[in-house]
């Protein structure tokens, strides 16, 4: 079937589970790679229920497949709850593979789950692979611990498949911060397609204006989806009701998983706290971080990178389960000297908790480390995909080109 050169096509899948790193991951690389190359048109899948929330750059678009939720013992159950998972998932494995075989992408990039949710993308990238798409797995600089990663993908045979049917390994972040698959035995084949481009600057985008943009100072207080998020911000509470001389102003996002009962607890407490106003869910957090003087988060991969793109002191406390993803990124960056760290226990003791958000925002920034902080990833993914798109007779002129 005849194309017209110009027409170039990327995919994008995004499991979507928990929380809203994913898409919010794949949005900001779609993004950029539109604003670079005339002529790109992208597509991403998606199973998070907030999917639309989100504004799309203008040849960026999304198909919306079932959401599966992820319970926080690790199981997982389809939203529609009159809907049984394994029909769920029979809907979503239908509509990527359609999806594919409609839009026929000249690349076919996979959010973090190898094999997508439960093995559902696998029959879509061996029809993508036999037609010459250039397949692409991106993973995160921090997985999880070996040992809970090794388990995962060594009963689904993970590793194999993933030398079997990818081309490359986009690693979002530097070699010298993380390696994703430490502690796990990585065929060669596999160490020879990853590409470490570093983490993925993010910036304020042009005209859009936040609902709850603020000129004064505040330390801003992000759970990023919040369906874990309650007992940070307790904690956060506490610690100014217990001690009167923290009086610095903070602005409290709740995240939009967060379960309605915890929500509507938290807003009651925060409004007996003079010092604190919250907030549901703003689609501009990369505003909110970028005017705050400092940033209190859980260190989930978007906000760490945020907080580095924007430059601000940070505190971080970590998800420790059921993945440690969050801790080991945390105690990375804290090694380097680019954030402070609380362990949950420390940080749910309102006198360290106040004594550290006190101390805050007069930490020095993460750019005053010392350490490199690596934030060409968009880039290097743009070099690559012209380079890609270059090579299969693809004419796209760069934005700004004559």
């Amino acid at each position: 079937m005849a194309r017209r050169l110009e027409d170039a096509r990327i995919l994008m899948y995004s499991h979507d589970t928990f929380g809203l790193g994913h898409l919010r991951r794949c949005r900001a690389i779609a993004h950029a790679l539109v604003e670079d190359y005339r002529g790109l048109n992208i597509l991403i899948i998606s199973g998070a229920t907030i999917a639309g929330a989100f504004d799309y750059r203008a040849r960026v678009d999304f198909v919306k497949i079932p959401s599966v939720i992820k319970l926080r013992n690790g199981e997982y159950t389809s939203l529609a709850s009159h809907i049984d998972l394994q029909d769920t998932l029979k809907m979503r494995e239908s509509s990527i593979r359609h999806t594919a075989e409609t839009f026929q992408p000249d690349i076919f990039i996979v959010d973090k789950e190898p094999m997508g949710l439960k093995g559902e993308v696998e029959e879509t990238l061996a029809y993508l692979k036999a037609r010459g798409t250039t397949l692409v797995l991106g993973l995160r600089e921090v997985m999880d611990a070996p040992h809970l990663l090794e388990a995962e993908w060594k009963k689904n045979g993970i590793m194999q498949k993933i030398d079997q049917y990818y081309d490359s390994i986009w690693v979002y972040g530097p070699p010298d911060f993380y390696d994703p698959l430490v502690g796990l035995d990585v065929p060669s084949g596999v160490r020879r397609k990853m590409d470490f481009v570093g983490f993925l600057q993010r910036s304020v985008s042009k005209g859009k204006n936040s609902l709850n943009a603020r000129k004064d100072d505040y330390i801003l207080v992000t759970t990023g989806g919040g369906g874990d998020g309650s007992d940070l911000v307790h904690d956060v509470m506490n610690a100014y009701e217990a001690d009167e001389t923290l009086t610095q102003k903070a602005l409290v996002v709740l995240g939009p998983y967060m379960p309605a009962a915890e929500r509507a607890k938290l807003v009651r407490k925060g409004e007996n706290i003079p010092y604190i106003e919250v907030i549901e869910f703003d689609n501009h957090m990369e505003e909110l971080i970028d005017g705050a003087t400092a940033v209190v988060a859980m260190g989930g991969y978007n906000t760490y990178c945020e907080i580095l793109s924007f430059d601000k002191p940070a505190l971080i406390v970590p998800r420790v389960a059921p993945r440690e993803e969050q801790l080991l990124r945390a105690r990375r960056a804290s090694e380097l000297g680019l954030v402070d760290m609380l362990l949950p226990e420390q940080s749910g003791d309102p006198t360290i908790m106040a004594e550290t958000l006190k101390r805050l925002p007069s930490r020095l920034p993460p750019s005053k480390s010392g350490s490199n902080m690596h934030l060409e990833g968009l880039n290097q993914i743009s070099r690559t995909v012209g380079g890609w798109l270059d090579g299969r007779g693809r004419h796209l002129s760069l934005v700004g080109a004559e």
